[in-house]
């Protein structure tokens, strides 16, 4: 997937652990409205009714979306999907005993057959993580490999950065909130509105 086109590098290894408890540490500092896009998601869950709710994380980082869903709703299963060991050693201090109801999986949503082998979800989740497909014209093909992951009256919802006025300059990397709508819709999802929008982030939930 990072061959062509020419893939923006990152500034920071997220494998590396002091890179990523660097980025763990200041993420709530820097974006504090975080917040209220992990409650938005939380809730977004809880309004799918399931008994046995089953959810899949893409990027799951240092647990913080999973700390606020585990802690709001019943999950039968919740896997954590991310390619840094590190943030999933960080997840795991963050969430404690909770720790216990999370299968963590190490792989990269970059490379091609990355979800191969797993089971379908009632929802995948995803919090600042699809601009690390390191350029924006992935996205809609990625979203193509997750579409199928979901089960009847499952949902994806995805939050990244975005482009443009209020947002992020790098026009490689990030999507403006229509481009976003454009690859969600190119990638299978039929149903797609926007949730929240908040100082440089959005959030979208999509069916298909």
């Amino acid at each position: 997937m990072n061959d062509s086109p020419m893939a923006v590098p990152s500034p920071i290894d997220l494998r590396k652990m002091d890179d990523a408890r660097e980025w763990a540490e200041k993420a709530m500092e820097r974006r504090p409205w975080r917040e209220e896009f992990f409650r938005t998601i939380a809730q977004e869950l809880r309004r799918l009714d399931c008994r046995a709710l089953t959810v899949l994380e893409l990027g799951s980082g240092p647990g913080f979306l999973a700390q606020r869903v585990l802690e709001s709703s019943l999950t039968a299963a919740y896997v954590a999907l991310d390619f840094s060991p590190s943030m999933h050693t960080l997840a795991k201090e963050r969430l404690g005993a909770l720790a216990d109801r999370v299968q963590f999986l190490e792989a990269d949503f970059r490379n091609a057959g990355w979800n191969t082998g797993l089971p379908m979800f009632n929802a995948v989740v995803s919090v600042q993580a699809v601009h690390e497909l390191r350029h924006k014209q992935h996205a809609p093909s990625f979203y193509q490999r997750v579409r199928p992951l979901l089960r009847s009256r499952g949902v994806f919802l995805m939050c990244d950065h975005f482009c443009g006025q209020g947002g992020m300059s790098d026009t490689s990397l990030y999507m403006t909130s229509e481009e976003h709508e454009r690859a969600l819709r190119t990638g299978g999802f039929t149903r797609v509105e926007m949730l929240l929008e908040k100082g440089g982030l959005t959030l979208f939930r999509a069916a298909p």
